[in-house]
């Protein structure tokens, strides 16, 4: 009887911090591996997001084991080896160069926190010229970062410069909306992705996959290409002897990690996304 006593006392308590545990932190530092800048660093239970303060882009995106699928580094003249990677990557030379992990390249942004709760942290950030907002919201699952306004007569791209499983080497791999095969890293894809408009990545090491979901459907080019040492996916962009922009209205995109690299299980995580 005291045991069943015991149990049923501590029973709501258990329950009660089961609760109110904190699925969503926000704290503040520096990303080391990046060169040090200034970051907002969001803790999730699949991820840990270093959204850079001046620039307003994602610097790095470490998994449950440590590793960082970003890998940007802000050294001048290191190019695909570390200035150019980041997400969203969204402006450039577009009225300012904006949205990216801070760089040479990159035009400063403000920002101020909006939600900071244990499910959900809300982060806005204004470029310097105010004609471009971006906002992100992080959750227990994924990242969104939505364009919330645009420079009148400008477009943008939203892109993932990074590195599957730490390093960019021949065992990645991408999947994508357009069909259910494993296609190589260096597999480039020229078109418009199928809706639900995703591409995932993943590393023949590693037990997961790290995905990119346009929320909204268009019919506007989504290329990827391989660099030897990142990818470059672009919703919204198209490659060729002059690369262009074509989004031009309010879209939010999705990043997060799988914990599989089953087809299937990316399909069932865009669809709750999407649900």
């Amino acid at each position: 009887m005291k045991l069943i006593k015991i149990t049923l006392y501590f029973l709501p308590l258990l329950w009660l911090s089961s609760c109110t545990e904190e699925k969503v932190k926000l704290t503040h530092g520096l990303d080391e591996s990046a060169g040090g800048s200034t970051a907002y660093i969001i803790s999730t239970p699949l991820a840990t997001y270093y959204l850079e303060k001046e620039g307003g882009g994602l610097s790095s995106l470490i998994d449950k084991d440590g590793v960082d699928w970003i890998g940007f580094h802000n050294k001048k003249g290191s190019g695909h080896k570390g200035e150019y990677r980041g997400f969203p990557n969204a402006i450039h030379k577009q009225d300012g160069s904006y949205f990216h992990a801070m760089n040479a390249g990159t035009d400063p942004s403000s920002s101020t926190v909006e939600i900071d709760s244990d499910d959900h942290v809300r982060i806005n950030f204004t470029s310097d010229n105010e004609n471009w907002q971006g906002q992100w919201d992080f959750y227990p699952d994924r990242c969104d970062f939505t364009m919330s306004k645009i420079s009148s007569g400008y477009k943008y791209w939203v892109q993932y410069e990074g590195v599957p499983g730490g390093e960019m080497d021949s065992t990645d791999y991408w999947y994508a909306s357009t069909d259910k095969k494993q296609h190589p890293i260096i597999e480039p894809f020229e078109g418009d992705l199928p809706a639900p408009e995703w591409m995932a990545f993943g590393d023949k090491d590693s037990p997961r996959v790290l995905y990119l979901l346009h929320q909204e459907d268009d019919e506007y080019p989504d290329n990827y290409v391989s660099r030897p040492d990142m990818t470059v996916l672009g919703f919204g962009r198209e490659n060729g002897e002059q690369t262009s922009k074509h989004l031009d209205t309010v879209q939010t995109f999705s990043i997060g990690f799988v914990e599989s690299t089953e087809y299937s299980a990316i399909e069932q995580a865009i669809k709750k996304i999407l649900d």
